[in-house]
């Protein structure tokens, strides 16, 4: 079984005064709380989510691009 790439992604600023749909972005990406860290894998549907909201999360690790 080939080793799939993980992606470290922290949640660093609120959503608090964002829209409903960044909200949701944000807790579909698995983040609970400000400064959290999850690891995810690196798949196309992820980096968009990413790409959604970059003023609230971040890629943090080596693989940041």
């Amino acid at each position: 079984m080939a080793a799939t790439k993980k992606i470290r992604i922290q949640y660093y600023r609120s959503a608090i005064a964002t829209p409903a749909k960044h909200k949701l972005v944000v807790r579909g990406l698995g983040f609970t709380r400000l400064n959290q860290i999850v690891e995810r894998e690196d798949t196309p549907s992820v980096r968009g989510m990413v790409k959604a909201v970059p003023h609230l999360v971040r890629v943090v690790g080596p693989e940041a691009r």
